[in-house]
């Protein structure tokens, strides 16, 4: 059997690099970090010390996109995230981890089949205020939860068809600021302790790097690619979960 400071290890290294890829605007990838880390330990304690390490590699991908961002969609995604942040604080307390763990596998095989058999639209669809706050505030609920925000926010930016480095510098800076308003409300349900904070110490190197890998690779490699490599990992991760949040059911079912 393995060792389960060798598993958290090489759960919580895979996860680190997803964090700070996706800051560097890779797409997708960022929905593959607390899944990797609640191989490892439960999803909502996997959230809350990957919380520290998304803060720290959040600066340089605001840093790094600093020029290429939408502003009429950070005006109305953020907001609206703000509010859906104060529903998943308020609820936190009542949700258990095998809940979590359904939720983020049904989103993510959810987001899967929407982009694998869902029909074109070759219509670009403009920013628009009452889908916006809808979604930002499923995205900021999502993201509170276990930083799985990245579906909702997808499934309505998407269709926008916006320049790749604009769709990826509005994803970073948006995530930058769902990120800095979950301090708070993490801090008080105690996801912040001294524990996490000294893991983030040796993860967030590992993050930082992998921010500036990400911004090098969205630059040059094609999109498709990292598409179907992240959606394929994405698809499995979500299958595991969904299995671990229907197990405490079944066998109360078939006690």
């Amino acid at each position: 059997m393995i060792d389960p400071q060798l598993a958290f290890a090489l759960a919580a290294v895979p996860a680190a690099l997803a964090v700070g890829m996706s800051k560097g605007g890779v797409p997708m990838i960022g929905l593959l970090a607390v899944p990797i880390l609640s191989l490892a330990m439960p999803p909502i304690a996997a959230a809350g010390l990957l919380l520290p390490v998304y803060v720290i590699s959040d600066m340089f991908g605001v840093w790094a996109y600093r020029r290429e961002f939408s502003v009429r969609n950070l005006a109305i995604l953020t907001p609206a995230a703000a509010l859906g942040i104060g529903l998943g604080w308020a609820s936190a307390s009542v949700v258990t981890d095998a809940e979590v763990m359904l939720a983020v596998g049904l989103i993510g095989l959810a987001f899967c089949l929407h982009r694998w058999l869902g029909r074109a639209n070759l219509e670009a669809k403009p920013a628009n205020v009452p889908r916006g706050m809808f979604w930002g505030t499923v995205c900021g609920f999502t993201s509170f939860m276990t930083h799985a925000g990245g579906p909702p926010y997808q499934i309505y930016m998407v269709p926008q068809r916006l320049p790749k480095m604009v769709f990826a510098g509005t994803s970073t800076l948006l995530f930058a600021a769902i990120n800095a308003m979950k301090i708070l409300p993490y801090w008080a349900l105690g996801q912040l302790n001294p524990t996490n904070l000294a893991i983030t110490a040796w993860l967030a190197p590992v993050a930082v790097a992998a921010t500036f890998l990400g911004v090098w690779l969205n630059r040059r490699i094609p999109e498709q690619l990292f598409f179907r490599l992240v959606m394929g990992a994405l698809f499995v991760l979500s299958l595991k979960l969904v299995y671990d949040g229907v197990r405490p059911y079944l066998g109360a079912l078939f006690a």
